[in-house]
């Protein structure tokens, strides 16, 4: 199979990479600066064995490759705010032998949280979703690292909106010769929602800094409770703490590497590169939503949507609100909530 990383940034530049070095044929999809870069200097990878640089095709969008090839996956890596926009230029390229790829063939989505399988599965026959553990960043154009040792990330994956078949598995085969652990569930959503559950402090990173410190994670613990609330609400099942351990243990311990330091999160990542958008829609507006539709008040959530949506806007640093004016408004807005 040759692989399509629509979206070669922190996620799917590691994913491309790792395929890359270890035989299998990729294409890699970006944009402005990086795709420059990507297409002059190669893909450079900054992993715990030094730096890895592959020359692979790359485009920055269908027109570059023509035809789809029957045997192509298209890995969907792009932030959830782009995915329509991806999905609407990706689906209707024609794949040789008839049909197009929307048509035909598998669509992967490698990415936080579980809005954009839903949207591929309104265009796309075969979508498949991704629980991504793995610890990556953008460094600059053409440059990402992945400090995960000694494997580089774990992939749960399964076919939308569930079950597994022959294509899951393959492709699991080849991630698992390419540094990840991927397993392949019939229940893959049960692994995203709890991701998802860790997700909900991406915004709190990316407003006020690493999460580290005790307001700051008595904070995300107050942030975390109210999401397992709406799911617990809404009948969503997720995979518990223990259980999530109990697979990963010591699979993806970080190590420092040359070069690449890891400042934050995706998020952080969004602020820092000042893209002018951030996924929180998708994370804590994934919780809010849900709060909605099952009359669970998510006051927390909201705060952090609202705040992360206001730093991307207004390309504000990453980590510049100090975590006692933060918990001050996550205080005011609990007790609002509450006298509501």
């Amino acid at each position: 199979m040759r692989y399509i990383i629509i979206g070669a940034g922190a996620v799917g530049g590691v994913i491309g990479g790792r395929l890359a070095g270890s035989g299998h044929e990729v294409v890699l999809v970006a944009r402005g600066a990086h795709f420059e870069s990507l297409r002059d200097h190669g893909l450079r990878l900054r992993v715990p064995e030094g730096e890895l640089t592959h020359r692979l095709p790359v485009v920055d969008g269908p027109a570059g490759l023509g035809e789809l090839r029957p045997d192509d996956v298209l890995v969907l890596a792009v932030k959830t705010q782009d995915s329509t926009a991806a999905l609407q230029t990706w689906g209707p390229v024609p794949v040789t032998g008839g049909g197009t790829a929307a048509e035909r063939l598998p669509l992967v989505c490698a990415q936080n949280g579980v809005e954009s399988q839903r949207l591929a599965l309104r265009r796309f026959r075969r979508v498949y979703g991704v629980c991504v553990w793995l610890p990556s960043t953008y460094v600059e154009p053409g440059v990402v690292s992945a400090a995960g040792h000694p494997l580089t990330g774990i992939l749960h994956l399964g076919r939308h909106p569930h079950g597994a078949d022959e294509t899951a598995r393959l492709i699991a085969a080849d991630l698992e010769k390419s540094h990840f652990e991927a397993p392949v569930v019939a229940d893959v959503a049960r692994w995203q929602y709890a991701k998802l559950l860790g997700n909900l402090g991406n915004s709190l990173e990316a407003v006020t800094g690493p999460v580290d410190g005790e307001a700051a994670a008595a904070l995300f613990r107050r942030v975390r409770a109210e999401g397992a609330a709406v799911l617990d609400a809404a009948g969503i099942a997720y995979a518990s703490a223990e259980e999530q351990q109990a697979v990963r243990g010591d699979k993806v311990t970080l190590v420092p590497l040359d070069g690449a330091p890891r400042g934050g999160g995706s998020s952080w990542q969004s602020l820092t590169r000042g893209t002018g958008t951030i996924e929180a829609d998708y994370l804590n507006g994934e919780i809010v939503l849900l709060g909605r539709l099952h009359g669970v008040p998510t006051p927390l959530n909201e705060l952090l949507q609202h705040l992360a949506n206001t730093f991307a806007r207004e390309r504000r640093a990453p980590g510049s609100m100090p975590v006692e004016e933060l918990v001050r408004l996550a205080d005011e807005a609990a007790g609002t909530a509450g006298a509501a």
